[in-house]
């Protein structure tokens, strides 16, 4: 999962972007970066790291332009070195710059021919830069020197026609202008805003609407699935359906766990929709746990919050905050390497033990993925002076890996993968655990926009949208994420400043 951000405007955009990159830091923790256009020059910074730690001042001052994209990675298969940080530059035709967020499917044999057809060299394992390759090239072979708004709209169908799986991305063609588009199915997410000064319109691409609130931006909509819009230099706009087949299937665990509460997605509000998967699961205890001896509900923070809330006000239950979260600590679900989440669930969370101390406390998550911090934050509970713990999960058990962008473990990782309820409830320790449904999952999340009628559940059901994974498929990406493959995590520096790209 990472996060993207573009900006046509009548003013620098180095800090405006940095400020975006800080709101979507949620979605990669792993690497940053910003590219900016002056004159038809490029400037460029990347490197390992939180935004924070990645630009400094001195950094700062030389992303000069009034256009710009940038990005924020956690790495995905087959990408978890440093070299695969974001922005991917290519300077044929034209300089070209891109962001991505999502995964392609079809990768391997995309690699091959962009060699032996093609004749383009890809430098590192991500998809990203093949993707970025890909449209480089049917763009290169339009052979022209001057391009119009039409031949860059041709270039992303020829991509939708040649690329499989997900990605939402923005590209940036020096001197020209700023493109995004969205895969067919509309899988992950990106949307679209403007902001009126008195020098004009400035427009700005992002992953969530919460980027654009934060610097100023309204929203206009999402990019649609399929769709391309183009911004020109000068801050003209165009838009167009680019996919002959569309199928809006976006990803659910979006409103799960990865995107801020306060985004909309698709016309969805996440918070209200967590509200609903928590409405959904109290009715659920309400139904099949008549006789529960609850006496208050705790939230893993922060994800759950909205949920729990819920839940404890439908059941007249007391709520309470139980764990106070170091905020300096990274999401654990998006760190590579088991010996990393395991340390760092007891420096993230610390229970408060007069909210536990005798009493039978409902945990609430998210969802349970690997299992481990669910039984360590069980533990945890415990060792405060719980009488019982229970656990309730606002997602469906995760039994299959997504392959769409979200860098879920190997399958044999997955602790509700080949195992019942039963079975996870007694490895993570738990005396009573509740998972939502799926069924109640996707009302819960589609009663706000009811023209979707598909989204993709494939970590929950197996159901794969794209139609093209099969076992080997799933048996390649098990060799890659499975930590011991992995290791403890990628290390080393990798800084590109790039000052002229012409």
């Amino acid at each position: 999962m990472c996060g993207i951000a573009a900006i046509v405007s009548h003013q620098a955009v180095n800090q405006e972007l940095y400020d975006a990159l800080t709101v979507l830091q949620h979605r990669g923790q792993d690497a940053a970066g910003i590219v900016t256009c002056e004159q038809g020059r490029l400037h460029l910074r990347k490197d390992t790291g939180l935004v924070r730690d990645v630009f400094t001042n001195a950094h700062m001052m030389k992303l000069k332009g009034n256009m710009g994209i940038a990005h924020v990675r956690y790495p995905t298969a087959g990408c978890t070195s440093s070299a695969e940080a974001q922005p991917f530059y290519v300077n044929s035709p034209f300089g070209l710059t891109l962001a991505h967020n999502g995964n392609l499917t079809n990768s391997h044999e995309l690699k091959e021919a962009l060699f032996v057809q093609d004749q383009r060299h890809i430098n590192t394992d991500s998809d990203s830069e093949i993707l970025l390759n890909v449209f480089a090239h049917e763009l290169q072979s339009l052979g022209k020197l001057h391009l119009s708004v039409d031949d860059i709209f041709n270039a992303v169908s020829g991509v939708h026609q040649r690329c499989r799986g997900s990605y939402a991305a923005v590209i940036m063609i020096a001197g020209v202008g700023i493109l995004g588009f969205r895969d067919p199915h509309g899988i992950r997410p990106v949307v679209f805003g403007e902001r009126k000064t008195e020098q004009g319109t400035d427009l700005m691409i992002a992953s969530e609407s919460v980027a654009l609130d934060v610097i100023g931006f309204q929203l206009i909509r999402d990019i649609a699935p399929g769709e391309a819009i183009f911004i020109e230099e000068s801050g003209a706009l165009h838009t167009q359906q680019c996919a002959t087949a569309i199928d809006h299937c976006p990803c659910i665990f979006e409103y799960v766990y990865f995107a801020r509460p306060d985004s909309i997605i698709d016309n969805i509000s996440v918070y209200k929709a967590r509200l609903r998967m928590g409405k959904k699961l109290a009715e659920k205890i309400q139904h099949i746990w008549q006789d529960h001896d609850i006496d208050v509900v705790i939230p893993i923070p922060d994800t759950s919050r909205t949920s729990a809330l819920q839940i404890a006000t439908i059941l007249k239950l007391k709520f309470s905050e139980g764990f106070m979260k170091n905020r300096y600590i990274g999401r654990t679900f998006i760190m590579p390497g088991q010996k990393m989440r395991e340390k760092s669930v007891r420096q993230k969370l610390n229970a408060i033990g007069l909210e536990f101390e005798g009493k039978n406390v409902l945990l609430v998550d998210d969802s349970i993925v690997r299992g481990t911090t669910s039984a360590q934050i069980i533990q945890m509970a415990r060792d405060a002076g719980a009488k019982k713990v229970y656990f309730a999960s606002a997602a469906p058990p995760v039994r299959y890996p997504n392959v769409y962008g979200i860098d879920m473990p190997a399958a044999h990782e997955l602790i509700a993968h080949g195992r019942t309820e039963e079975d996870v409830r007694v490895e993570i320790g738990a005396d009573y655990l509740i998972y939502q449904d799926l069924a109640d999952l996707i009302e819960a999340v589609r009663q706000a926009n009811p023209s979707i009628k598909h989204f993709d559940t494939s970590c929950f059901s197996n159901e794969y949208i794209t139609g093209d994974i099969d076992a080997q498929y799933l048996e390649k990406i098990e060799g890659l994420r499975n930590d011991a493959a992995r290791g403890e995590g990628s290390t080393g520096n990798f800084i590109i400043e790039m000052q002229n790209c012409d």
